[in-house]
């Protein structure tokens, strides 16, 4: 018989969880588990005090290891992480490193595939708990008082944390604190509990940890040398632009946009990085004002700050841990960057880079300076290049070829598209000719008409409009205004099962939640059953739940929490939904069209292609150190590695097997550094 161990516990360590992740934290030499509250089968939570002398009961210490104990946690990484390293610690049974991620389920990771944030207090809020199962409003502050070290002041007798003895009254708050956290995971779990995990997602999680757990190595010595360089680099242009503005302090917005003013004679609206370029665009009178605007547009770049999260991060064996937020993309599934951010890193643009890396290594600045130009722009794009083969290994990387392209294409059944992807695959060429009647071996590499279709390629895919054009940089680009309207209106008449994709998938949503009734969309020119999209409500009554869902091809479900029929700003009726609101970051009522919902359907196919590339790799024995949307990068042993690219690129590119004729293509290269090729 099977049982249901849930499982919330509080820690120390003087290393900054935020800041330096997981790992880092969990491995710092004063890290211990401070308290361990626990429910079996949902019965009474048990609170053991571990920083007050209790010991984990033997018949526990088995249970973490017991497949008949299924663990449950909120974000139940924390405490797989945590215990691991608390066994390995304390020598409990040569446990240490060895409880199996198989045995544990996280709630967490339920509710977000179901479309509710990721804080165990702001599910309770989306969920409607009462409030003593939420987050406990002094939370945060037992957290910072026992779980953080303190600062050393006369008072507290120079101590640098504080035990439980020095506060009993707060410790016991800390202890019931925990015992809410089991209560309201408990809560949550059977909320939920109608809507289980799905097997391959939960299979999903526990690759994801173990490709977070493995890491990737770092350069530590280019890392540090970046720092100093940039650091060093920064200060001198302070330097200058004091003796220039005679300002106290240059690098203030307010005093430097007053200075520019008077020096220019002209107002300056703001000195974000388009303002500056617009006016470092203009023949300037003042030469110190020119100066002024290039060390602002200089300083302003954020140089260094990846690297300093690199250093804050890596692990004492020199690599970094916890790079990837598994369904970190509430809406698609998509993973999420976390602690550097790889899905975000700067390109590398400049040649060659071996030399960059020598430079920023010998801290030969005035050298950087002298090859490739503004230091802080050069120690940007060499930010990728941090991260690196261990000693005797190389990085494998591969990744999809215009994966989204492919996918909307063979979602709305566009034929002629994927008649492209299947033979040349030159898909901007290929649009321009569709899009201006003339012929594909017309438009060269450099042609202007490539440059439109790639423009509108990247732009108008998910019913995109003039505005989309302008933020891909059209107008960068050397098109006119006036002209972006009638693009717009080309390519759409270009690709006229794609615009009648979004406007099948905004009328099923609609009907689906008015009516209630089950809609399917296949547009398979072959009439392949698997590549239907199948909308439905889904609802429990009981526990107050309902749902919008869009059924993938492969089987994984999109969900959207309390749908309802609004209406648009044209006066037409839309759905809306409740969900994390993208700029205040709170549960709020949003809405939905049809290119929004063909972004969401393509983009979560597109992660789908990954996460099953991603299991093939695994299942092959190769060591994924990360991925990125639609790259994967493997840290191979082999002194083959030509052979590994392969395997991998081969892997990547057979047919899904819910996707038959999805015509994919993967590429890649073979070095001793990440890079954007």
């Amino acid at each position: 018989m099977n049982h249901a161990l849930s499982i919330d516990i509080e820690t120390f360590s003087s290393v900054d969880l935020i800041k330096c992740g997981l790992f880092k934290y969990a491995e710092s030499p004063d890290f211990d588990i401070l308290i361990f509250a626990y429910s079996v089968d949902g019965g009474e939570v048990e609170v053991i005090d571990l920083a007050g002398g209790d010991i984990l009961p033997n018949w526990l210490v088995d249970a973490l290891t017991d497949a008949r104990y299924v663990k449950q946690a909120y974000n139940a990484v924390f405490e797989w992480v945590c215990i691991n390293s608390f066994f390995a610690k304390h020598g409990f049974r040569d446990l240490g490193n060895k409880l199996p991620i198989s045995q544990w389920r996280c709630t967490m990771v339920q509710g977000m595939y179901h479309g509710y944030p990721a804080g165990l207090a702001q599910i309770g809020e989306a969920l409607g708990l009462a409030s003593e199962k939420k987050k406990q409003t002094q939370g945060k502050a037992l957290i910072r008082y026992f779980s953080m070290p303190c600062a050393p002041t006369s008072k507290n007798g120079g101590r640098l944390r504080n035990l439980p003895h020095h506060d009993i009254d707060k410790w016991a708050l800390y202890k019931e604190y925990c015992r809410g956290d089991v209560i309201a995971e408990m809560e949550v779990a059977g909320r939920l509990s109608n809507f289980p995990l799905p097997l391959p997602i939960l299979m999903e999680w526990q690759t994801d940890v173990a490709i977070n757990s493995r890491g990737v190595s770092v350069d530590m010595d280019l890392v540090e040398s970046a720092i100093d360089i940039g650091e060093k680099n920064a200060a001198g242009l302070m330097d200058e632009a004091v003796k220039i503005s005679g300002l106290e302090n240059p690098g203030s917005t307010q005093q430097l946009r007053i200075w520019l003013e008077e020096e220019l004679g002209e107002g300056i609206p703001d000195l974000r990085k388009d303002t500056v370029i617009q006016f470092l665009g203009k023949e300037l009178e003042s030469d110190d004002a020119r100066r002024m605007l290039e060390i602002r547009q200089e300083i302003s770049k954020t140089s260094t700050k990846k690297y300093n999260a690199i250093k804050n991060a890596v692990c004492a064996d020199g690599r970094i841990r916890g790079l990837l937020q598994f369904y970190g993309a509430g809406r698609t599934g998509r993973w999420a960057g976390r602690l550097v951010q790889v899905q975000n890193l700067p390109r590398t643009y400049i040649e060659p880079p071996e030399l960059a890396r020598d430079l920023i290594k010998g801290r030969e600045s005035d050298k950087l300076r002298f090859c490739y130009g503004k230091v802080p722009d050069t120690l940007s794009q060499m930010i990728r290049t941090a991260l690196v083969a261990k000693d005797g290994c190389h990085l494998i990387d591969a990744d999809f070829a215009a994966i989204e392209a492919r996918v909307l294409a063979w979602l709305a059944g566009e034929t002629w598209r994927l008649t492209v992807f299947k033979t040349h695959g030159k898909i901007y060429e290929a649009s321009a000719a569709a899009m201006f009647n003339v012929p594909l071996e017309t438009i060269g590499k450099g042609s202007p008409l490539r440059q439109k279709g790639k423009v509108a390629e990247l732009a108008l895919g998910y019913q995109g409009s003039s505005g989309a054009l302008m933020s891909m940089g059209a107008l960068d680009m050397g098109l006119s205004e006036e002209e972006l309207p009638q693009l717009v209106r080309q390519w759409r008449n270009a690709n006229l099962r794609i615009t009648a994709f979004w406007q099948q998938l905004e009328n099923a949503a609609v009907s689906v939640v008015g009516n209630g009734i089950s809609v399917g969309i296949n547009n398979s020119r072959t009439g392949t059953v698997g590549a239907e999209i199948m909308l439905a409500m889904e609802t429990d009554k009981n526990n107050g739940l309902e749902f919008l869902t869009i059924r993938l091809p492969s089987g994984r479900k999109l969900y959207y929490a309390k749908p309802q029929i609004g209406q648009n700003a044209w006066g037409r009726p839309n759905v809306t939904y409740m969900g994390n609101d993208s700029t205040s970051k709170k549960w709020a009522r949003l809405d939905t069209y049809g290119g929004k919902l063909a972004e969401n359907v393509t983009q979560a196919v597109a992660r789908d292609c990954l996460s099953e590339a991603v299991t093939r790799l695994t299942a092959a024995g190769l060591g994924i150190v990360f991925h990125v949307h639609d790259e994967i990068v493997v840290e191979s042993y082999s002194r083959r590695p030509e052979e590994i690219l392969d395997t991998v690129t081969k892997l990547m590119s057979e047919p899904m097997p819910w996707a038959q004729d999805l015509p994919l293509g993967a590429d890649g290269w073979i070095g001793k550094y990440y890079k954007k090729d």
